[in-house]
């Protein structure tokens, strides 16, 4: 099989712009060590990935001086104390300035990594090197940086860009099954939120993307990040169209926190929440349910959940929803939609319309 091509684009914003590159092989073979601006160097991983691709990237920075920081893989990991423990570690190396820290991972690595670089002496660099789909095609990509608290997603971080994010997708060969599937929830994602033809597409390819056909994966990284990378250009801290790409992620990040980050995958939690989303729109008269049983069921085929947990609560998850980062004067700030490709951002949303949504959902989930 012909391998697939290094495919290249910009993140361009006011004052800068920034490097993704996709394609087999760059952690051994791209110049991204290029970048690194001084000496010191931090290596940021989890205990999944390092096993696999540490040495690689510790082969290539001969004649830094590196520290490494592995964390235990998890959504449970992205914390205060991981951060304050990778802090410590660029005080004992004397990381200066010009320091760096690498991103070795998924998504957790990159939000936590880049939270670090944000904050050791006001603001360093960092290069995301993403090892899960779901990191290529969103988490790595914007300068969104954060930690978890156990009252919410991420309600602690910044807005700090990388210097570029390399995605080898030869790294994805290791990705558990489920993890390719809950990556493939935010390339669905982009399709729902405001590219129908490219919905289209993934219907067409669902099979090849779960097979990781190169090319079909390829094609999938590049139209993600294409509508990533234009949307951050245009809202680079998300006063206005940005908050269309949380799409389903009111709900799946509650979700998230009512399991205490120990059960559902985001991507799987984002999925469930999708479908939440598109429900809710039908019920607001926004939107043809039909829309909502065809995102379902592409959701379906890609192996991800769309109905609630069995033990899920409403009203425990509404409260949750209550402190998601989007909400206005206390006020629910829920991204729907129109239909497919059409989602918009809806201020002063009904709670209790929400709450019969979820309850909805609890009931036919709980139908045998």
């Amino acid at each position: 099989m012909k391998p697939d091509p290094i495919r290249r684009l910009d993140v361009e914003l006011d004052t800068r712009r920034y490097p993704i590159r996709i394609g087999p092989g760059l952690l051994d073979h791209d110049d991204w060590p290029g970048l690194i601006r001084g000496r010191h160097v931090l290596v940021i991983s989890d205990g999944n990935v390092a096993p696999h691709y540490l040495e690689r990237v510790l082969e290539r920075l001969a004649g830094y001086s590196v520290a490494i920081f592995v964390v235990p893989p998890g959504e449970a990991e992205k914390t205060l104390t991981r951060f304050s423990e990778a802090l410590a570690e660029l005080a004992r190396m004397g990381a200066s300035r010009d320091a760096t820290v690498l991103a070795l991972g998924g998504g957790v690595v990159g939000d936590l990594s880049g939270f670090v670089a944000a904050c050791w002496m006001r603001g360093i660099a960092f290069i995301q090197l993403p090892t899960t789909l779901l990191a290529m095609v969103d988490s790595s990509v914007g300068g969104k940086t954060a930690v978890d608290l156990p009252q919410g997603k991420n309600l602690v971080g910044a807005f700090h860009q990388p210097a570029a994010v390399i995605a080898d997708t030869a790294t994805l060969a290791t990705l558990p099954a489920r993890e390719l599937s809950a990556g493939l929830a935010e390339v669905v994602k982009y399709g729902a939120l405001g590219d129908a033809e490219f919905f289209t597409w993934l219907e067409a390819h669902a099979e090849a993307l779960l097979a990781r056909e190169p090319a079909a994966i390829g094609t999938a990284i590049e139209r993600s990040c294409q509508h990533k990378a234009a949307i951050v250009a245009r809202d680079e801290t998300e006063q206005g169209e940005r908050a269309l790409l949380n799409l389903g992620h009111s709900f799946g990040h509650a979700l998230e926190t009512a399991d205490a980050y120990g059960g559902l995958l985001h991507g799987e939690a984002v999925a469930i929440g999708m479908v939440l989303a598109a429900q809710l729109s039908s019920r607001m008269g926004m939107a043809p349910a039909r829309d909502a049983e065809r995102l379902a069921a592409l959701l379906q085929r890609m192996n991800l959940p769309t109905t609630l947990p069995p033990d899920a609560d409403p009203a425990q998850l509404l409260a949750l929803m209550r402190l998601d980062k989007k909400n206005l004067s206390g006020r629910l700030r829920l991204i729907l939609w129109h239909g497919l490709g059409r989602a918009c951002i809806v201020p002063d949303v009904d709670e209790a319309i929400v709450l019969a949504c979820l309850e909805q959902a609890r009931d036919e989930a709980a139908r045998p």
